[in-house]
Formats: C-alpha cells, sequence, structure tokens
C-alpha cells in the first residue's frame, strides 16, 4: 500500500475514497439520496455540488466493483505514466479525472433537466476518461470484455465502445448513463491532447506499428 501510496498518490485516495463513501452509503439512504445527481434540481441552481459528490457513490456491489477494477488496472497505470513525463503528472491526473468528471454529469444536467424522475450516481464519466487517455498513451495494447475472452486492441475497442455509447443512450432501457461514458471518454481524450498535443503523433505512429 505503501508503494501505491508514493508512486500514485492521487489514484490511491481516490480507490480508497470512492470505496468508501460507496460502502457507507448503502446503508445509508438518507446521505444517497442527498450526493445523487438530480439534473431537474441542479439545472435550477440547487444541489450544485452532487455534480462531484454522485461520482463518489454507487448504485450496488456489482455497479462499485465493475467500476473500481476498471479504475484499478487503467488509472494507477496512466497517473504513473504522467509523473514519468513531468513533474505536475500527478495534478494532471487529477485534473483529467475530476474535470471529465464534471463534463460527463453537465451532458445529463442539459439532457435531463426537465425530468424530474431521473438521477445518475457513480463514477462511470471519469473512469471512461481515464480508459481513454491510457489508450491514447497506449493503442495497441489489448483489452478484455467480461465474459467475452478475446482480446480486443485498444485502437478498435475505442471507436466501438464510442458506438455502443451513442446506441444505447437512444435505444436501450437500462439504468445505465451511456451519455456519461460517451461524453467522459470523449474529455479524456481532449483534455489528455491539450497536455500533450505531440501524443496525436506517437498515436498514429503507434497503430501504424502495428499494422506494419
Amino acid at each position: 500500500m505503501q508503494e501505491y501510496l508514493l508512486q500514485t498518490p492521487v489514484a490511491s485516495i481516490i480507490l480508497v475514497f470512492t470505496l468508501v463513501t460507496s460502502i457507507y452509503t448503502f446503508s445509508n439512504p438518507e446521505l444517497f439520496g442527498k450526493l445523487m445527481l438530480h439534473p431537474y434540481s441542479v439545472s435550477r441552481g440547487k444541489n450544485v455540488y452532487t455534480i462531484l459528490t454522485s461520482g463518489i457513490i454507487h448504485r450496488d456491489w456489482m455497479h462499485l466493483a465493475f467500476n473500481m477494477l476498471t479504475f484499478f488496472f487503467f488509472a494507477f497505470p496512466l497517473e504513473q505514466l504522467l509523473a514519468q513525463l513531468s513533474s505536475w503528472g500527478h495534478i494532471q491526473f487529477l485534473i483529467i479525472y475530476v474535470v471529465a468528471l464534471i463534463l460527463s454529469d453537465i451532458t445529463t444536467i442539459i439532457k435531463e433537466k426537465n425530468n424530474y424522475r431521473y438521477h445518475s450516481l457513480g463514477a462511470s464519466g471519469a473512469i471512461s476518461a481515464v480508459l481513454f487517455s491510457y489508450i491514447l498513451f497506449n493503442p495497441t495494447m489489448s483489452l478484455y470484455l467480461f465474459f467475452i475472452p478475446i482480446p480486443i486492441p485498444a485502437v478498435i475497442f475505442g471507436p466501438l465502445f464510442l458506438v455502443y455509447c451513442v446506441w444505447a443512450a437512444n435505444a436501450a432501457r437500462d439504468s445505465i448513463n451511456h451519455d456519461a461514458h460517451f461524453y467522459g471518454a470523449l474529455s479524456g481524450l481532449s483534455i489528455t491532447i491539450l497536455m500533450y498535443p505531440q501524443i496525436i503523433g506517437h498515436f498514429i505512429n503507434e497503430v501504424l506499428g502495428m499494422l506494419g
């Protein structure tokens, strides 16, 4: 644990804090309700803090486990990589995570501002940002989907994921905020490119090397 705190302090704190708050609110429905994002209220200037607090709670154990596993596998390597590239790497990681969380929530607020019954929660938008930021640095890595034991190159997985998010946001009838996934991913890409414009050339060279 000490090694994680030294090398990836931001990711470590986010992981532990999200686990603690999520598990605590499982048995505290009153606090759970106060921390959830309610676009109808936020769009009217109420409970604006939920733009952030909704990212530290989760619907149930499965939701929490899926998000935290994804976070663990990509957030820690990303922060470590950014710290190697810049003395501001840890801060850059925090910016990617928090800004993407906010941006992914804002798009949901705009879309659902007149839907009083709609609520949203979870760190999916920020985690999608982390995943796609890491894909820019390592587009040839292999990703595995749950229940599908076939490796998928990240450069192929990325576009497929975005297309699925668009389709699911319009056609799926589940309780998942697919818009947060989509705009979180785009935020991660955009913020990383703003920080490291040269990443575009690196990404292209890596993909061409894989094809050649």
